[in-house]
């Protein structure tokens, strides 16, 4: 009996249908992007690991999520004692701008002090676990001195400059006490944007903040008696509370960022430096919004 041609080009569009399906199904589980094909809504987590040196992977992480109109909310994973004030401040107003168009959670793990907390405060909110360090709100700025080495080994060194202050913070030689005068100043200053920054987002008075912005370390639960973080729970609470939220029904799905694939001398290289910045702490001679562990 012949076949109607009208059920045979229905069932041929089906079996297209379904070899597209597992063609895109197996693409995506190769790329790890399986969750392009789920019908959920997503929350996108954006990790911040160890020492801030650079902001530029978590602001592109950061605009990817608020371009990508499936993610509906963004969770922060911090795990930093923070580190350079610079990408710590330009983190900061990438998230202010993010939360305009959708919620950002911030979860604290191990450590989440100075410039680690500065960025947790522009988020909608802030979940810390109980033992989390946190705080540490202040500045440091730091200069090796070798004057003593450079004489025991017979090196010295001469500045030709132009400008009063022009090599202040040389390693060479003892800082003045108008240097640093001057270089408090500095660090003044940019405390100020610390505390100013924490009591803007927390809505805590700057003089109350000012009490406990002594570079001191505290506990997540201390934190939340202090209104410095809202809620105490882990980071898969911090997952629910941004999906209550952002009004998602259901479980959402939860979008990591892509693991890019690099070689193995560049995978050891990165490592190496990673140990170095935090056991030494990459303090170098700049300003740092850092924990001096």
């Amino acid at each position: 009996m012949r076949k109607h041609p009208i059920i045979f080009g229905l069932l041929l569009l089906v079996i297209i249908g379904v070899l597209f399906f597992l063609i895109i199904y197996g693409i995506a589980s190769l790329s790890g992007e399986r969750q392009i094909i789920s019908l959920r809504d997503k929350i996108g987590v954006v990790p911040i690991r160890g020492v801030l040196n650079t902001s530029k992977e978590v602001i592109a992480q950061l605009d990817e999520y608020g371009e990508n109109d499936d993610i509906k909310a963004v969770v922060l994973r911090i795990d930093s004692p923070g580190g350079a004030v610079v990408p710590a401040q330009e983190i900061y107003d990438k998230i202010k701008k993010i939360k305009e168009k959708k919620k950002v959670i911030t979860s604290m793990g191990s450590v989440a002090a100075s410039g680690g907390y500065y960025i947790a405060c522009a988020s909608d909110k802030i979940v810390a676990n109980p033992g989390t360090i946190t705080g540490s709100i202040g500045v440091i700025i730091q200069f090796p001195q070798v004057k003593e080495l450079l004489k025991k080994i017979g090196l010295k060194s001469t500045v030709i400059k132009h400008g009063k202050y022009k090599d202040v913070g040389s390693p060479s030689r003892e800082m003045s006490q108008d240097e640093i005068n001057l270089l408090q100043g500095l660090v003044d200053d940019i405390y100020n944007q610390f505390v100013d920054a924490v009591s803007l987002s927390r809505k805590i008075p700057k003089k109350k903040v000012e009490e406990i912005a002594d570079g001191r370390i505290i506990s997540g639960r201390q934190a939340f008696e202090l209104g410095l973080v809202d809620y105490l729970g882990t980071m898969e609470y911090s997952i629910d509370l941004a999906a209550r939220l952002s009004g998602i029904e259901g479980k959402p799905q939860v979008v990591y960022p892509k693991e890019k694939r690099i070689g193995l001398l560049r995978y050891v290289i990165k490592e190496i430096v990673s140990i170095m910045s935090e056991e030494f702490g990459d303090r170098g001679t700049g300003v740092h919004y850092m924990y001096v562990q």
